[in-house]
C-alpha cells in the first residue's frame, strides 16, 4: 500500500513548473466531450480515473470496514481533494482541477466497492 502511495505521490505532486492554473471544470467537461475520439484526452480521462483505484482496492482489502457505508466515499473525496490542494498550495505548476479529484474520487469507489463486494461474496 506504501508502494502505491508513493506512486501516486510521484504521478502527482512532482513540480512542472512554477505557481499553478486552475481547471474550470465546465471548460474540463467540454473538452473531455469533445475529446473522446482522442488518444490524449481518453489518456488524460483513464489516468484520473484509475490513479487513486489501486490505492482504494488495497485499503479495502487491509480495512474491510472501509468498504461498507460512506466511508470509502469520504475517503476517496478526501483524498482526490488533497491531491489538488496539495498542488494549490505547493506552487508545483500543475493544474488545480476540481473535476480531477472527482474523477479520482470516482475510480476509487468504483474499484473499492468492487473488491468490498467481492469480499462479501466470499464469505
Amino acid at each position: 500500500m506504501l508502494l502505491a502511495a508513493g506512486v501516486v505521490a510521484l504521478l502527482t505532486l512532482t513540480p512542472a513548473g512554477r505557481g499553478y492554473a486552475f481547471g474550470d471544470p465546465v471548460t474540463e467537461l467540454r473538452w473531455y466531450a469533445a475529446g473522446l475520439d482522442s488518444p490524449g484526452t481518453l489518456a488524460q480521462l483513464l489516468g484520473n480515473l484509475l490513479l487513486l483505484a489501486p490505492l482504494a482496492g488495497l485499503a479495502v482489502l487491509r480495512w474491510p470496514a472501509l468498504g461498507r457505508g460512506g466511508r470509502l466515499l469520504a475517503a476517496a473525496v478526501t483524498a482526490g481533494a488533497t491531491i489538488e490542494l496539495l498542488q494549490w498550495t505547493l506552487s508545483l505548476g500543475r493544474v488545480v482541477s476540481p473535476l480531477d479529484a472527482l474523477l479520482n474520487a470516482t475510480g476509487a469507489v468504483l474499484v473499492g466497492g468492487l473488491v468490498a463486494a467481492s469480499r462479501r461474496l466470499r464469505a
